[in-house]
Formats: C-alpha cells, sequence, structure tokens
C-alpha cells in the first residue's frame, strides 16, 4: 500500500454489468402510464448493475446505494500472490495490459512504482485483487477462474485496442459449491489475508482480467469536517449472467440489480441515495443500453488511462454542484494534497450559473443545497 498518502486512503471499486437471465414476462407488459414508464427505464437495456445499501450505522455513506468495493488491504499486495499467478508473473502487469498513457499524466494510484514501497506485485494488480476481494466479501458474487482454465486466459501483452476483436463476456464458474464458498467468505470477511489461502485450496485465480480501467475519483473535502476520504481506482466488468448475490448483513445490508437508467430514475424520485461517481458513471452507461456494446467500449479504452478527478464543492443560493476538471468553474491550481480548496461559494443563481458558463462538466443538485454531498 502507498504509505505516503496522508489525507486519503486507497481503495477500489467495480461496476458489476450482467447479463439479464430471463426475458420479461407478459406481465411486464401490463398498462398503465407509471408501469409503462418503469417499464420504459427498464427494456432498453439488456443488462442489470449491481448496487449495495450501506449500513445506517456505516461510518461513511450510509444508507446510500454504491458499488462494490473497499479498502486495500496489505494481503492485497502480498509477494504470496506470485505464486498464485505464477503463469502470468513474466507477462507486463500479469497481461492485463500496459496504459499507453503518459506517466506524467497518470494518476498517481496507477502510476506509483509499488517496488519502491516494498511490493513485488504491480498497483493495478493489487487493487484489482481488492475489487474482487471486497466484492466477494460484499456481495458473494466471486470473480475467479479454475486454474484449470489459465491456459485460455485472454492476456493482453502489448500496448494495442484490440479493436478487430470482440471481447468475451465473462462467465463465473459454477464450479463450487454454495457451502464451501459461504465458509471461505466468512474467513476472508474476518481476515483479507485468508483470500489468498482460499485462491491456493481451491485452485483459481482472481480474474483481474474481467476487470477493465474505468476511471479514479478522489473524496472532496467536506462541508461540515472531517470526514473519510478515499483515493479509488473504479473498474468495470461484464458478466454473461446475473450471478447469484447476497449480502454480509453486517456493512451491506440489502443489494439490488438495476438497469441504469432505473437507478437514475429511483434517486430522482428520492427513492434511494447515490453519491456523485455513481450518479455520473451511471449516467456514462446509458449510452451503452447493449451489455456487449458496453463491454466492447471497456474493453478498448481501457489501455488509454484515466485521469484522476477530485471534484470541488460549489454551494450557491439555489443549488449545490460537484464541479469536475475540464469545466469553466474548476480552478486552475488544485492543492494536489486535497487540504485546502475543496469548497467555493457564490451568490449567483443556478440561472446565472449556467448561462454564464462556456464549458459545464458538473453535477448539480437543486434539491437540497445544504446537504453535505461531498460524501463520494
Amino acid at each position: 500500500m502507498n504509505t505516503a498518502l496522508k489525507h486519503w486512503r486507497e481503495a477500489a471499486t467495480v461496476i458489476l454489468a450482467a447479463g439479464l437471465r430471463h426475458a420479461q414476462s407478459a406481465d411486464s407488459l401490463k398498462t398503465g402510464l407509471e408501469k409503462a414508464t418503469h417499464i420504459a427505464h427498464k427494456s432498453a437495456f439488456d443488462y442489470q448493475v449491481l448496487l449495495l445499501k450501506r449500513s445506517e450505522n456505516s461510518g461513511f455513506m450510509p444508507n446510500a446505494y454504491v458499488f462494490p468495493g473497499g479498502l486495500v488491504d496489505a494481503s492485497d499486495f502480498s509477494s504470496d500472490w506470485q505464486e498464485v499467478f505464477q503463469s502470468f508473473t513474466k507477462a507486463p502487469y500479469y497481461g492485463i495490459g500496459v496504459a499507453k498513457q503518459p506517466p506524467e499524466t497518470r494518476p498517481p494510484i496507477f502510476a506509483t512504482d509499488r517496488a519502491q514501497l516494498g511490493s513485488p506485485i504491480p498497483g493495478d494488480v493489487a487493487f484489482r485483487i481488492c475489487a474482487v476481494r471486497e466484492t466477494f466479501e460484499e456481495s458473494g458474487v466471486l470473480l475467479a477462474v479454475p486454474k484449470h482454465e489459465e491456459s485460455g486466459i485472454r492476456v493482453r501483452t502489448e500496448d494495442a485496442r484490440d479493436s478487430d476483436t470482440q471481447p468475451t463476456l465473462t462467465t463465473l464458474s459454477g464450479l463450487w459449491d454454495r457451502d464451501v464458498l459461504s465458509k471461505w467468505r466468512s474467513l476472508v470477511i474476518g481476515n483479507s489475508a485468508n483470500f489468498i489461502k482460499m485462491c491456493k485450496e481451491l485452485q483459481c485465480l482472481p480474474n483481474i482480467w474481467a476487470l477493465h480501467e474505468w476511471g479514479n475519483w478522489l473524496t472532496p473535502i467536506g462541508m461540515h469536517g472531517k470526514q473519510r476520504r478515499y483515493d479509488t481506482a473504479f473498474y468495470i466488468c461484464c458478466l454473461h449472467d446475473t450471478p447469484h448475490t447476497l449480502h454480509d448483513e453486517k456493512e451491506i445490508v440489502h443489494f439490488k440489480w438495476s438497469s441504469p437508467s432505473e437507478v437514475l430514475q429511483s434517486y430522482k424520485s428520492k427513492e434511494i441515495w447515490i453519491a456523485s461517481p455513481q450518479f455520473y458513471e451511471l449516467g456514462r452507461m446509458r449510452w451503452f443500453p447493449a451489455l456487449r456494446d458496453l463491454h466492447l467500449f471497456a474493453w478498448q479504452r481501457s489501455l488509454d488511462g484515466c485521469e484522476q478527478w477530485l471534484p470541488i464543492l460549489l454551494v450557491a443560493p439555489d443549488c449545490f454542484a460537484s464541479i469536475l476538471p475540464g469545466d469553466a468553474l474548476y480552478p486552475e491550481k488544485v492543492d494536489p494534497s486535497g487540504r485546502s480548496g475543496g469548497v467555493m461559494k457564490t451568490e449567483k443563481s443556478l440561472e446565472e450559473l449556467q448561462r454564464d458558463s462556456a464549458n459545464m462538466h458538473r453535477i448539480v443538485d437543486v434539491d437540497n443545497p445544504s446537504k453535505d454531498h461531498s460524501k463520494l
């Protein structure tokens, strides 16, 4: 782990998109305006996204619906993983591909040389291990490849888009009994280091190749005192079918599989609450109603790299906004440590702000501008 970080803790999350297991039933086609509106949001997509509801007692984003993920553990960088990934250690980044992004523009979470921090595991590999582990802990979904199938893993050893091929959607192995997975899940929740032991005993590898780099979000400074702050690597994984899912009944109290449009509609109608990164990323996914198109896009762009985004909070009399890089209001200089300069205030109205901005890249909330939306 990067022990040099003082203000952020490193984390990883994965957006799980899965194909629908069953076609819509005739019952779902009943008429009625409310029903028809619901169907319109759902039927446009042939896949759903997994969201997990955090406990009301959680110290970070209580009651929020989030993507699976969590803090990186020292065990994610353990040299013991070299034995698990023995067949891939000679390939650059274990075959997940080398980003073409120049090192000077690469987010530190990916660009930091982990060998200098004492770990032989590349950072981008460790963060994917973390995302797979946390997904297993929080939802019971195990993104793993049986050892005897490792020869079929499609590695990316060259700096190429592979634009002439259609990548295959990820299929989960049904090799392990649910009782066996339940036992190991409890052990991993109790001690993250048990994830390595599980992979060795079950003869499997975390499917780091199924995860495609998607983004990097930093938690902004809060408006109401201190709060936990994270430097989070975002990945996306496209599954052929919706898997059996459970919640851990501790940090996570509920789960739901919904289309991106459904989630955004539920947020708009105040049925659920999601933070800015979830809102933004689900909005991006609305451009891809077909799972295979989403997967191809994620596969192709993953080697382009991504930007590090630190939202700047803007408080106006009639709205609240997260200002993102590229917006006309985004400061030219931002404190890279994140210790200061995270909140801006203005007396301009929303109408004035929209009218006076040539370039806009922002998330605006007009319902409750006094709410602390900084908990990303």
